[in-house]
């Protein structure tokens, strides 16, 4: 009776069970966090740029909306419904990463083919790649378990990432390819990876020169030398590539310990350029300080450590490493950006999750964290003392 209740509850499109509250609450904290430091951040680039003030705000708050419904209703999924459609997801995405390639740039004004448009709505089809790859990596990984330590199915599982990864990179989009790597990388570790394969090694490497030869093809390593030259010093070109980074050192410098208070930001007044993007957590250490700065890290740590936990009690495979998966890719997104504002890393054109401006960016995050839900609502996950 228990083994037909089970697989019952694996086959059903919804299902019930109470859902993990501690991390559905961080979601909803980084979330209200985000809205509001976007707002603050994005007020007078918008009215400068657009006459209104509220122009980046309003939009950020719908697809908030919409995401938080998203999250809703996939946390009422049954997650192993992803196992089904996870090879459909993958070579749909693939499609339209090729596809972005052949068509000339959707965007006008950029050079680069990150934007797939449809209509008045704009997405960049790397976010959907890091789904796709978690989902069909749990899926392959949860099914052959046995075959991980098979070099054969290993190196399949590193083919099928390096595919990702060159289409990501060719447009050229390196922050991205660097993310769906790691994400790949680590799923294939935690599904068993034998640590005695050194076939892992070579092909790092392998994929490693491949991308270079690529890169080299496409003008794109001069780029990336340009921006590790202005990360090891930005003054050298204090007015141009280096301008951004200064800004934000800058502001995070004037934020001193408990910061300038909310919405009293002086750099965001066209200073840190575009500063409800990727540069959002340098207005955050100038209004916020560094109080305010270490407490949102803590949140970002601690809804990974609830995602993991979540992964660690799931009652299967698949649930496990669907967790792991999607909240890593958060934890290592918010780690990125982070040290890419501080000028610890190169810019990497990277967003902060739940802050940066992006609607359909948001939108995803927060579906994908309704599937962290669906998981925890199957998993045997203690409440916390």
């Amino acid at each position: 009776m228990a083994n037909l209740s089970q697989k019952s509850k694996q086959n059903g499109l919804f299902q019930s069970g109470r859902l993990d509250i501690t991390f559905l609450s961080l979601v909803l904290i980084l979330l209200t966090i985000g809205l509001v430091m976007l707002f603050s951040a994005s007020y007078a680039y918008s009215l400068e740029y657009y006459d209104n003030s509220y122009k980046f705000i309003v939009k950020q708050a719908l697809f908030a909306g919409a995401g938080l419904l998203a999250l809703f209703v996939t946390s009422r999924i049954n997650y192993h419904f992803w196992r089904k459609i996870s090879w459909v997801v993958y070579i749909g995405t693939a499609f339209v990463l090729l596809l972005l390639l052949i068509l000339p740039p959707m965007v006008s004004g950029m050079s680069v083919k990150r934007w797939f448009a449809i209509g008045p709505v704009t997405f960049q089809p790397s976010e959907i790649a890091k789904f796709a790859i978690i989902i069909l990596f749990s899926t392959l990984i949860a099914a052959n378990q046995k075959l991980m330590k098979n070099y054969k199915f290993v190196l399949f599982l590193f083919g099928v990432l390096g595919i990702t990864c060159l289409l990501v990179v060719l447009e050229p989009h390196l922050s991205a390819t660097v993310l769906i790597a790691a994400i790949g990388v680590v799923l294939i570790y935690v599904g068993g990876l034998d640590r005695k394969v050194v076939i892992l090694g070579i092909i790092l490497a392998v994929l490693g020169v491949a991308l270079v030869i690529i890169t080299q093809s496409t003008g794109f390593i001069s780029y990336g030398a340009d921006r590790i030259k202005y990360w090891l010093d930005p003054w050298a070109d204090a007015t141009g590539e280096g301008f951004q980074t200064i800004q934000s050192l800058l502001a995070i410098g004037s934020g001193g310990v408990l910061g300038r208070g909310i919405g009293q930001s002086r750099q965001k007044y066209l200073w840190v350029p575009e500063p409800h993007n990727d540069f959002i957590f340098s207005i955050v250490c100038e209004e916020l300080g560094l109080i305010g700065a270490i407490v949102i890290i803590i949140l970002f740590a601690l809804l990974v450590w609830r995602g993991f936990t979540i992964a660690m009690r799931s009652s299967d495979k698949f649930g496990s490493m669907l967790a792991i998966g999607l909240t890593f890719q958060v934890g290592l997104q918010a780690m990125l950006n982070i040290w890419v504002v501080t000028n610890t890393i190169p810019n990497t054109g990277i967003s902060l999750p739940f802050f940066s401006y992006g609607g359909t960016s948001l939108l995803i995050l927060l579906a994908e964290m309704g599937i962290v839900l669906s998981v925890s609502r199957g998993a045997n996950v203690e409440k916390v003392k």
